[in-house]
């Protein structure tokens, strides 16, 4: 536990060490392009924050490509102030493509750490092929049950009624020698379908 200890301390000195130096080879490049003031310190950090988000992004899994691509622009900046002042560069007469590199630099940086910080994030693989596969998407569920209808109330038929038909599939009766049935009744009585049917279950 002790030397784990240890070693983590170590990392962290040099990581601050390499972070403390790069932060103040991208001042000093600001200073040289033309930015003085607290303009030219907020130069390193907007570069060490990128780096930072898109570090974060990268660790957690979501839209690598284009955390990649904004960790590499962040680093290439770092990077390219150590080479710029190890006196590769001529501090004391900059270029104008470095002028316009760090006036542009503030809209790059605002436009990288939007992007990553509003970020959708992927879906998994096995989520996607899931949902494209046809036997293992969810089954539509039953159609809610239809309710039966109530049966609608019987009609009533009188009782005259009711004698005369039975006079009436008598004398049918006698005639054809078979029982009258209930479109015949209807027409010799002539009366609606559901008042012949009612008086067809009386005889």
């Amino acid at each position: 536990m002790r030397a784990r200890l240890v070693r983590v301390d170590a990392v962290l000195v040099q990581a601050l060490i390499a972070a403390a130096l790069s932060f103040a080879h991208l001042h000093d490049v600001a200073v040289a392009a033309g930015q003085d003031g607290w303009k030219a310190w907020a130069y390193p950090i907007s570069v060490d924050l990128l780096l930072v988000a898109a570090w974060r992004q990268l660790r957690s899994g979501t839209t690598k490509a284009a955390a990649w691509c904004w960790f590499v622009i962040a680093l290439t900046a770092s990077l390219g102030a150590n080479v710029a002042t190890a006196g590769l560069l001529d501090l004391g007469n900059v270029p104008a493509w470095l002028r316009i590199l760090v006036a542009g630099w503030p809209a790059i940086a605002f436009l990288g750490g939007t992007l990553l910080a509003h970020s959708v994030p992927q879906k998994d693989a096995s989520t996607e092929d899931q949902e494209d596969d046809p036997e293992t998407a969810p089954e539509p569920s039953d159609p809610p049950a239809i309710e039966a209808l109530p049966e609608p109330p019987p009609v009533p038929v009188p009782s005259a009624l009711v004698d005369h038909a039975r006079k009436v599939a008598a004398e049918h009766h006698a005639r054809t020698g078979a029982a009258i049935d209930t479109p015949t009744l209807r027409a010799r009585l002539g009366v609606p379908a559901p008042m012949a049917e009612a008086i067809a279950a009386h005889l």
